[in-house]
C-alpha cells in the first residue's frame, strides 16, 4: 500500500525499514502512484515496467535492511546513462540503444540495494542548460511550470524535487548538475572530474564529464556519493581519490561587485548578498577576488574546441540523418566538425595560463561562492532566443571543470514570486567531502523545505569522519552477511558498503578443518574472480578484529574488480596444501551450497 505522507529522504527511509514499519513494496507503490499522479510531466522517457520494480522490492525484501547502504531507496538516471535493458536515448530516438549491462555507476548503487525507477528526460546529447531541448517535451520548473527547470539534467531534477524518488543521477559538463538543482530547491553535487566512473555514460565532452547527483539534502547527497564513487580502471578518465582532503576553513571568495552578474536581475542579487551575510555570520570571512580568469575560462568552453568532443559523439547520426537533431543542438554541435587540431592546442595552452592565474585566489581563499545562476528565464523566453540565455546561465558554472575543481549547489532562498535561488560552493579536486561538510551547516542555517516536497530536513547532524576514521575490509568467507561471523564485523560498528568481486588473479580453498570452515584465498597468476563484500570498520575497532583472526589466515591487500585496493582477507600458502580448490565456484557462497 501506498505511504502518501512518507518522505522519501534517506533518513526517514532509513529509519522506517529498520524498524520494519516500512518495506520496498510500500516505497515502490508509493512511488508508482505520485509519478501516475503527475501525469504527463515530460519528467520520464523510460520507466522501468512495474512487474521488474516489484520483483527488485520482493528480492529486497528477503535481505536485512542493516546490511545494505541504500536499501530501498528509489532514484532516477538522466537518460544518457546506460541501465541493463533499458534504452538509452541521450534525448535522441534515433540514437537510442539498448545496453546489456549497467553503467558502472549505477551498478554500484544497485549493489547498494537501490531501486532504479527510471531514465528521465535531458537536453538532448546533454547540450544545454535550460531543459527545454528534448523531443520527449521540456519538464517544467517544479515551483511554476510556466519557468524552465534548467538542463542539461532536467528530469532528474524535477523527479527529485517533486518527492518522486530519493536521489537521481545527473551529467555536468558546465553546470547540468548545478543549474537544475538551484531552480528546483535541490542539492546538487558536481564532484571532481574522475572521482565517479563515466563507464556506461554517453559523453558529451569526454574529457570534462562528470556524473552528478540530486538529492533532497546534502547529507544524503554525500551518503549517495560515498557510494556512487571508486576508482574504474575500465574507465581511462577514473581517477584514485587521495584521500588526503584539504581543510576547508573560514575565508570564502566571492567576485568582485564589477564581475558578479545578475543579466539585470535584481531580486537574485538581493537574495546573493543575504547569502553571504548569512555565511559570514556563520563565521565565514568574506574575500573579494579578481574573478576575470574563471570569467575567461568559462568561455572557453562553449567558444573553444571542446564542442569537438560533442561532434565526435554525434558525428555519424548527423552525417547519416541530421533531422534527427532538433535544430538548435545541431547549430550548437556541427560546429565541432570545422575545429582543427591547432585550435585545440591553441586552448589548451590559453587554458593552462588561465589554470596558473586562478592558482593564487585559491592561497587567499579556502573555496569559492557564488551565485549557481544569475537569473532565470520562462520558457517562452528560452524559446525565442535559445543560444543567448542558455549561454547566460553557465556565467558562473563553466568554468568548473575545465579548472579541475569540485562544487556543490545549495539552496539559498526564495524569491517574491515563489521560485527558489541557489548558491554553489567551489572547491579545488577531491575536496568534495569537505565542501558537503560545509554545506550541511548552510543548508541547516538557511532550514528550507525539500525541494517542493514541503517535508523539513531531517533531524540528523553532517559529521565528516576525519582520514583514517574508518577502514574498509574485504570479506571472502564466513563474514560475509548472513554467515555464521558476520556478528564479528556488526558488533564493532562495522557497515556493508558493497557487494563485489575481486580481481580475476586470485585461487580460493575450502579450510575444513575450522568450524565453520573457512575460506584460504591466494593471490596467482591465472586465477579467477571471487566474490566479496567491502565493510567499513571504525579504525578504533579494526586493530581488535584483526586481533581475532586466526593463523593461517590474515589480513593483507586484496584488488577489487574495478581496480580499487582494500584490506582483506588473505591465507598463509602452507595451508592450501592438501585442501580442496574451489576457485571454480567463484565463492564462498557457491561451496556452501554443494554441502547442503
Amino acid at each position: 500500500m501506498p505511504v502518501p505522507d512518507t518522505s522519501l529522504d534517506l533518513t526517514c527511509l532509513r529509519e522506517a525499514y529498520l524498524s520494519g514499519k516500512l518495506r520496498p513494496g510500500a516505497v515502490v507503490d508509493t512511488v508508482h502512484e505520485r509519478v501516475n499522479q503527475r501525469g504527463g510531466d515530460k519528467v520520464w522517457i523510460d520507466l522501468v515496467p512495474r512487474q521488474q520494480l516489484d520483483a527488485r522490492a520482493a528480492e529486497l525484501e528477503g535481505r536485512d535492511p542493516a546490511t545494505l547502504t541504500l536499501y530501498g531507496v528509489p532514484f532516477a538516471i538522466k537518460d544518457n546513462i546506460d541501465l541493463a535493458g533499458r534504452p538509452t536515448t541521450a534525448a535522441c530516438p534515433d540514437y537510442a540503444y539498448t545496453p546489456a549491462t549497467s553503467a558502472a555507476v549505477v551498478q554500484r548503487l544497485l549493489d547498494a540495494g537501490a531501486i532504479a525507477i527510471g531514465k528521465t528526460n535531458l537536453d538532448q546529447f546533454a547540450t544545454g542548460l535550460v531543459g527545454t531541448r528534448s523531443p520527449y517535451g521540456a519538464p517544467g520548473n517544479v515551483f511554476d511550470p510556466r519557468y524552465i527547470s534548467g538542463g542539461s539534467s532536467s528530469g532528474s531534477a524535477v523527479a527529485v524535487a517533486a518527492g518522486l524518488v530519493s536521489f537521481a543521477l545527473g551529467t555536468d559538463t558546465a553546470g547540468s548538475g548545478r543549474v537544475p538543482a538551484a531552480f528546483n530547491n535541490l542539492v546538487g553535487v558536481k564532484p571532481t572530474c574522475g572521482l565517479l566512473s563515466a563507464r556506461g555514460v554517453v559523453p558529451a565532452c569526454r574529457s570534462l564529464d562528470c556524473v552528478s547527483l540530486f538529492a533532497l539534502n546534502v547529507f544524503d547527497a554525500c551518503s549517495v556519493l560515498a557510494v556512487a564513487q571508486g576508482f574504474d580502471r575500465e574507465d581511462p578518465f577514473s581517477r584514485h581519490d587521495p584521500g588526503v582532503p584539504r581543510p576547508i576553513g573560514q575565508r570564502f571568495g566571492v567576485p568582485r561587485a564589477a564581475e558578479l552578474e545578475f543579466f539585470g536581475d535584481g531580486e537574485a542579487r538581493e537574495l546573493f548578498e543575504r547569502a553571504i551575510a548569512r555565511l559570514e555570520a556563520l563565521g565565514g570571512t568574506r574575500v573579494e577576488i579578481d574573478f576575470r580568469p574563471f570569467i575567461e575560462t568559462a568561455r572557453l568552453l562553449y567558444e573553444g574546441p571542446w564542442v569537438a568532443e560533442r561532434w565526435l559523439v554525434a558525428r555519424e547520426l548527423m552525417e547519416r540523418k541530421p533531422e534527427a537533431l532538433l535544430p538548435v543542438t545541431r547549430k550548437i554541435i556541427e560546429k565541432g566538425a570545422t575545429k582543427s587540431a591547432a585550435d585545440a592546442f591553441a586552448a589548451d595552452y590559453r587554458l593552462r595560463e588561465l589554470k596558473r592565474a586562478t592558482e593564487p585566489v585559491w592561497e587567499q581563499v579556502d573555496l569559492l561562492v557564488t551565485p549557481t545562476a544569475g537569473t532565470i528565464y520562462t520558457q517562452e523566453a528560452v524559446n525565442a532566443d535559445p543560444i543567448e540565455l542558455n549561454s547566460r546561465l553557465g556565467y558562473y558554472t563553466n568554468f568548473v571543470n575545465l579548472l579541475d575543481l569540485c562544487a556543490l549547489a545549495v539552496p539559498a532562498g526564495f524569491r517574491t514570486d515563489g521560485l527558489p535561488f541557489g548558491i554553489t560552493l567551489v572547491a579545488p579536486a577531491f575536496q568534495d567531502h569537505a565542501l558537503c561538510e560545509l554545506g550541511a551547516r548552510v543548508q541547516r542555517d538557511f532550514a528550507l523545505p525539500m525541494g517542493a516536497t514541503g517535508f523539513i530536513l531531517p533531524n540528523v547532524e553532517f559529521q565528516r569522519q576525519p582520514a583514517n576514521a574508518n577502514v574498509r575490509v574485504a570479506v571472502c568467507g564466513a563474514h560475509m552477511s548472513g554467515l555464521p561471523l558476520n556478528r564479528e564485523l556488526t558488533e564493532r560498528g562495522g557497515r556493508l558498503v558493497r557487494a563485489t568481486r575481486s580481481a580475476p588473479c586470485y585461487r580460493l580453498f575450502a579450510l575444513e578443518a575450522f568450524s565453520p570452515p573457512r575460506p584460504g584465498m591466494l593471490r596467482t597468476q591465472g586465477g579467477g574472480a571471487m566474490e566479496l563484500e567491502v565493510w567499513e570498520l571504525p579504525a578504533s575497532a579494526f586493530g581488535g578484529f584483526v586481533d581475532s583472526i586466526p593463523s593461517p589466515l590474515g589480513i593483507g591487500t586484496v584488488e577489487l574488480e574495478d581496480g580499487e585496493k582494500v584490506r582483506g582477507f588473505l591465507c598463509e600458502h602452507y595451508a592450501t596444501h592438501g585442501a580442496r580448490e574451489i576457485t571454480q565456484l567463484g565463492g564462498w557462497r557457491a561451496y556452501l551450497k554443494t554441502r547442503g
